[in-house]
């Protein structure tokens, strides 16, 4: 355990990610003291020689005050037209406050279409970077003004892991309204302990984090567990923590034993892998068996049709899929060389049956390794 905390001591590059229940009131208006108290910890800790990239939350419901609204508005249209307007009050307030405490702040909107595209991928990367250089703070949310459900990446738990492995951060922490992941929901179940480290995404931890979240955001304790997948296999270490536990990023920072850890694995991902794992939309999934789960795991070894043994999804050739072991834990992403019809027909059989199966010119692997990102 001591080996994740105290990395996290050493982060120098951190994306601290807020939600929409860290910076409202129950009334869904502004908490201004906690926004506040945020801002001036993230510019302390850029005084201290960190990078700091913030992902937040929170335009609906700076719009709904700023309308005087008391509750989200049903339709994508409406949504929108708030976003849009609490967009502008937000960033107002951060600037306002990164200002007061000496620092320079950049507005940066991304949607999914920056990370499905390679070349936005790299320029969303670049900018980014860029903004680091210059000693701003980039300030990031998903663009809702305009996302609709097909371009949305979802919420912004998975923005933040989108965002952390884009800029190759040390370290992402995710502000939540509840301490970190329990052993159970602590609202329904008194006796539910706080879980300090999860080296490890398995399909136990996936169904403790099952419910949904609080009333006011999106996204329940699974989108922050999809996160964490996405950071630990990009080489970045995660922490969930209450956001309004006072001096919260201090205290992760320094150590101390707060909030849930997920270690990040040894080494950071190419670009272009990352890209592969995290960028692209998930088509499907391909169940394989345990003797391809650890060749692919052990030797690094492409994935051939011999290994699969079920598929699932409408992919087509060149779309990223998962891979799941029989007991449902991914192991891998990738591209595949396969559609889901052929991949039907070829998957239990060896290389030499495939041609008489499907033709000439199909290639050996489902899964080339170089197109392959392992997520264990």
């Amino acid at each position: 355990m001591g080996n994740a905390r105290q990395r996290l001591q050493e982060a120098k590059r951190i994306v601290v990610k807020v939600g929409t229940s860290t910076l409202t009131h129950e009334t869904g208006k502004l908490n201004l003291n906690r926004i506040d108290k945020l801002i001036r910890e993230i510019a302390d800790l850029k005084n201290q020689g960190k990078e700091m990239i913030l992902v937040s939350s929170g335009a609906i419901a700076a719009g709904l005050g700023k309308l005087g609204l008391d509750k989200k508005p049903d339709s994508i249209p409406e949504k929108q037209a708030v976003a849009a307007i609490g967009q502008g009050v937000l960033m107002h307030i951060y600037e306002k406050l990164f200002a007061e405490y000496g620092q320079v702040m950049g507005q940066v909107l991304l949607t999914k279409e920056n990370s499905v595209q390679h070349h936005q991928y790299i320029h969303s990367r670049n900018s980014l970077l860029a903004q680091l250089a210059m000693g701003a703070v980039p300030v990031i949310n998903e663009n809702d003004a305009v996302a609709v459900d097909e371009i949305k990446i979802g919420d912004n738990d998975n923005l933040s892991a989108m965002v952390a492995t884009l800029v190759d951060a040390d370290a992402l922490i995710i502000l939540s309204d509840i301490e970190g992941l329990y052993t159970a929901n602590p609202a329904t179940h008194p006796e539910a302990e706080l879980i300090s480290e999860i080296p490890e995404i398995t399909p136990q931890v996936e169904s403790i984090a099952g419910g949904a979240g609080s009333k006011l955001g999106t996204g329940g304790m699974m989108t922050k567990i999809q996160a964490a997948q996405i950071a630990m296999s990009a080489g970045v270490t995660m922490v969930i923590a209450s956001g309004s536990r006072e001096g919260v990023l201090r205290e992760v920072l320094t150590g101390q034993n707060i909030g849930t850890v997920f270690p990040a694995r040894e080494s950071h991902l190419r670009v272009r892998k990352s890209w592969l794992a995290f960028g692209k939309r998930l088509a499907g999934e391909i169940v394989v068996d345990a003797g391809c789960a650890a060749a692919m795991r052990d030797k690094g070894s492409s994935l051939l049709p011999a290994g699969v043994v079920a598929c699932a999804g409408d992919f087509a050739a060149g779309s990223t899929v998962r891979v799941l072991t029989e007991t449902q834990q991914e192991i891998a992403r990738g591209i595949v060389n396969f559609d889901m019809s052929t991949l039907s027909r070829v998957m239990g059989h060896k290389s030499e049956e495939i041609t008489r199966l499907v033709g000439e010119n199909v290639p050996e692997e489902v899964i080339h390794r170089d197109n392959m990102v392992l997520m264990v």
